[in-house]
């Protein structure tokens, strides 16, 4: 296509940036709760809360919603889910409550659900073997057949198991944490009260019944441990071994990474168990969708406004926020969708929290592997293993997950291993995206965006070496080289590209570490343990201040249980609030 026809296209397709709900009318000086950040889980309790009659308003730093579920166009005509890109963990409960398909959110169903090709030539003029998986069982085993007929013959019971443990785990995310603390403390009444709160744990030990100790290895164990007992064919594991690690620090034979796998294969949309899919208009849509559902309720939302300091009173009860500019909210609750680092050791007076609970919130594991590049291309990579059709349309493999370096788990190990001794891998785990393959309000006709998840890369380089662009091209040349290599005329296609490394995650998104899920998923920081033992349930040393972000129970992912969770336990202490 001529530069100026091209450029003329773009033009035409192209949209605002400014895609968000916004408040009407003046920011007040006096409500019954702020929430510190427009995230989803930020804008998930604000809905909560000012449905329950509670005046709440969302304080935004950003000029657009939405925290790292937010759609931006960086490139002209191009509309990027520019930090997380899928949708599936989001409460089925949050989904009907707050009426989100009534205020927009349209979703585009996956399936098949991951597609990885083989590095490899083909054998008597085919091409490279691949593997692709969805929802038809049937089909997922003729796949798995090309590696291991005995593999293929175990991935049904393989799946059976997996899902009876998400079934186990699913009502722990809708709820509290139990707390340790309540079964010693307070009155008889008190104490009764708490023995409510174990029922989902016992109802999750019924589910599992005397299987308890295969998953307890399941949730404990390297995710390679797991795999191998079940499988034999490399690709098969590694496959399945990269959900175990998306967004973590860890490798397959890292210890616990299985729980990660379960966060993963967990989710549901519009019933649909184990369903993964795209946004109409990018997970900024995701965002926008809550935004409406909580002003519809009478919520307000505000950009552009920094919280400075989180205002607490002689007593030691939260009691409002100072924003940059000096403007002081005052407010009954507080609740923050920041990270907890952010939240406790830069808004928080350090002189109103306990000395071991400052300890404990900076030991809390921030460490990211991930790189997020957002790419516009002229036409959809044409992969050795799976070659484009004479008309350029999507085929069914560009619609899911497409792993890349992800033949063997030994590669992911020693993908680990670099960023371990400071240096991005050199041969990377890639996941690699095109909702505009379903999706066609995102890219002009016959262009697409596409989103790349990169593992691994250390937010702290190695030989003095800082992040700055030479070190951000570095690191994309060397992914779009592994990409041409699958998929031969990749490079050319590209027509601009957003690298945003664990350092930028944080800068933009204030993601603590760069880490998507505020702080590691690891078996130390989950459950009762998040963010610390000491207070796991929503709420902190300061009296009226509440962590409603992926910080909290159940962590991270596109789900919104944080934001619902805290949002009841503050409406529940309100009622003693004077």
């Amino acid at each position: 296509m001529h530069a100026g026809s091209m450029k003329s296209l773009l033009q035409a397709f192209s949209v605002s940036k400014r895609t968000y709900t916004k408040s009407a009318g003046q920011l007040k000086l006096k409500y019954d709760a702020v929430v510190i950040g427009g995230g989803h889980n930020g804008l998930v309790a604000a809905a909560y809360l000012q449905r329950s009659g509670v005046k709440t308003v969302v304080l935004e730093r950003r000029h657009v919603i939405g925290g790292a579920a937010v759609t931006e166009e960086i490139i002209p005509g191009f509309k990027f889910s520019r930090a997380s890109y899928l949708l599936s963990l989001l409460r089925p409960q949050i989904y009907n409550d707050l009426e989100l398909k009534k205020h927009g959110l349209k979703v585009y169903f996956r399936n098949p659900h991951s597609f990885t090709p083989l590095l490899e030539d083909g054998v008597n003029g085919r091409p490279p073997r691949s593997l692709l998986l969805g929802s038809d069982m049937t089909e997922n085993q003729r796949q798995i057949a090309q590696f291991s007929k005995k593999d293929a013959k175990a991935y049904k019971e393989y799946e059976d198991f997996m899902n009876r443990l998400v079934e186990a785990i699913d009502p722990l995310l809708d709820a509290a944490p139990v707390d340790p603390k309540a079964f010693t403390q307070g009155s008889f009444f008190q104490r009764l009260k708490a023995l409510k709160t174990l029922r989902p744990v016992l109802k999750a030990g019924l589910t599992l019944g005397s299987q308890i100790p295969s998953y307890y290895e399941v949730l404990t164990a390297p995710i390679s441990k797991i795999l191998d007992h079940w499988f034999e064919s490399e690709p098969l594991k590694c496959t399945l071994a990269t959900d175990a690690v998306i967004g973590a620090m860890a490798s397959p034979a890292t210890p616990g990474s299985g729980y990660v796998l379960l966060h993963h294969v967990m989710g549901e949309l519009e019933g649909k168990k184990g369903s993964w899919g795209y946004v109409e208009g990018g997970m900024g849509m995701v965002s926008n969708a809550i935004a409406k559902a909580a002003t519809s309720y009478g919520a307000e939302i505000h950009t552009d406004k920094v919280v400075e300091q989180i205002m607490v009173d002689d007593k030691g009860k939260a009691n409002g926020v100072i924003l940059e500019d000096g403007t002081e909210v005052q407010s009954k609750l507080v609740l923050s969708n920041a990270s907890p680092n952010h939240t406790f050791l830069k808004l928080t007076p350090t002189e109103r929290l306990p000395d071991d609970f400052i300890k404990m919130i900076s030991q809390f594991d921030t460490k990211s592997p991930v790189t997020k590049i957002n790419v516009a291309v002229d036409r959809l990579p044409n992969f050795l293993a799976a070659p484009n059709t004479a008309d350029g349309q999507p085929m069914p493999h560009h619609q899911c997950s497409i792993h890349l370096n992800s033949e063997d788990m030994q590669l992911l190990n020693e993908a680990y291993g670099d960023a371990c001794k400071g240096k991005p891998s050199s041969r990377p785990m890639i996941e690699l995206c095109i909702p505009s393959s379903l999706d066609p309000t995102l890219a002009p006709p016959g262009y697409h965006v596409i989103s790349m998840f990169i593992q691994y890369t250390p937010y702290t380089l190695s030989e003095g070496l800082q992040w700055n662009d030479e070190q951000r091209n570095s690191l994309a040349d060397r992914v779009f080289d592994w990409v041409e290599k699958y998929a031969p005329g990749f490079k050319s296609s590209v027509i601009g590209r957003d690298i945003l490394t664990p350092p930028d995650l944080e800068r933009i998104f204030g993601l603590s570490g760069g880490n998507i899920f505020h702080g590691s998923m690891s078996l130390d920081q989950l459950y009762f343990a998040r963010p610390i033992p000491s207070f796991p349930n929503y709420r902190s040393p300061v009296s009226g201040l509440y962590l409603c972000g992926s910080g909290a129970h159940p962590g991270g992912g596109v789900m919104g249980a944080p934001g619902r969770n805290a949002a009841f336990t503050a409406l529940q202490d309100l009622k003693h609030i004077v």
